[in-house]
C-alpha cells in the first residue's frame, strides 16, 4: 500500500530518471560518470523512509549497506541492484572504514549509481563525514538524502516531546563510546548533567556503567528519568522507564547485544511508554 502511494507522487525533481537505462559497458567506451548518495533509511520501521530514500533504493545499481539496516527496508531495494553488506554493528564484525571508502569511490569511478545505506540519520554518528571525504576527494558527485534518526523515532512512539519550554531548553546527541570502544574523554558531563536538558546517548552498551559514575560525579540529580530504547520503531522494540540512579541495572537486566539508545532528563517523565512493547523486565523501584 505504501509503495502504491510514493509511486504516485511525481519525484522527477528528486532522482535523476537517465540513470535508470540500462549501461553500455563496452571497452570501447568510456563508462559513464557514476554518482554516490548517502542515504538515511530511518530507525527501522519501513513506514519512516523518505520518498527520496525509497527513489534512491529503488534506482541504484550498486547498493552497499550496514548490518543494522532492517530486513523491510533491505526489502525496497530494486532487482537490478548489486547488494553488498559491509557491516558496521558496534563491536561486531565489521569491514574497516578505510576499505569501505575506496569500494565506494572505486564503484563510482566504474560509472555506477552507488547507494551507501545506512540506518537512521547517516549524518548523526553515521561516519558520514570521512565517506563524504573520500568522494570529494576523488571528485566524485555526491548526494546525502537524511532519514529520521532513532531518537526521533523512538520518542514519536512514546508520544513524548524531545524539548519542552518547562523542562528541556536543549537537547544533545551524544555517543557512548568512542574510536577505541570507551567512553569518550571529551564529553562535557557538566552540560549532560543539566537539569533543563534532554541528553540522547547512542551507543550506550558497553560504557552504561562509566557513563553513569561521570554523570553522578558531574552533579547530575540521580533521580532523573531515563528511558532505554531497544530496536527502535521495530516490531520488537523495547521501552524500559527508569531513572539514572538505576540505568545500570536497567541496561544489564535487558540482556541483548540490539541497538540501544538511552534518553535522559526531566521531558523523559511524561514519556508514554507502551505495555505493549514492553518485555518482562519491570521498571526500577522509583522509577517515573
Amino acid at each position: 500500500m505504501a509503495r502504491r502511494h510514493v509511486n504516485s507522487i511525481d519525484s522527477r525533481n528528486l532522482m535523476p530518471t537517465d540513470d535508470t537505462k540500462p549501461k553500455n559497458t563496452s571497452p570501447l567506451t568510456t563508462p559513464s560518470r557514476g554518482s554516490v548518495m548517502l542515504v538515511g533509511s530511518g530507525p527501522g520501521d519501513p513506514g519512516l523512509l523518505t520518498v527520496a530514500a525509497l527513489r534512491a533504493l529503488e534506482t541504484a545499481d550498486v547498493v552497499l549497506y550496514d548490518t543494522l539496516v532492517a530486513e523491510p527496508i533491505l526489502d525496497l531495494i530494486g532487482a537490478q541492484a548489486k547488494r553488498i553488506h559491509v557491516g558496521k554493528k558496534g563491536y561486531g564484525h565489521n569491514r574497516p572504514q578505510g576499505e569501505i571508502n575506496t569500494l565506494i569511490v572505486e564503484m563510482a569511478q566504474a560509472g555506477h549509481k552507488v547507494v551507501r545505506l545506512k540506518s537512521g540519520d547517516p549524518l548523526i554518528f553515521g561516519r558520514a563525514g570521512e565517506e563524504i571525504e573520500a568522494c570529494q576527494s576523488a571528485g566524485i558527485p555526491l548526494e546525502v538524502v537524511p532519514g529520521i534518526t532513532a531518537a526521533q523515532g523512538a520518542a514519536a512512539r512514546m508520544a513524548v516531546s524531545l524539548t519542552h519550554r518547562h523542562e528541556a531548553r536543549r537537547l544533545q546527541y551524544i555517543t557512548g563510546h568512542d574510536a577505541t570502544g570507551n567512553l569518550p574523554e571529551s564529553i562535557d558531563w557538566t552540560v549532560v548533567a543539566d537539569p533543563q536538558a534532554t541528553t540522547v546517548v547512542y551507543m550506550p552498551r558497553m560504557t552504561i556503567t562509566a557513563l553513569a559514575e561521570r554523570a553522578a560525579a558531574s552533579g547530575m540529580d540521580m533521580s532523573t528519568p531515563a528511558i532505554v530504547i531497544i530496536n527502535a520503531t521495530r516490531d520488537n522494540e523495547l521501552q524500559f522507564k527508569t531513572t539514572m540512579a538505576d540505568i545500570v541495572a536497567t541496561v544489564e537486566k535487558a540482556q541483548t547485544t540490539d541497538p540501544m539508545l538511552i534518553l535522559i532528563g526531566q521531558a523523559m517523565s511524561r514519556a508514554q511508554v507502551s505495555d505493549a512493547l514492553s518485555s518482562d523486565l519491570k521498571p526500577a523501584q522509583g522509577a517515573a
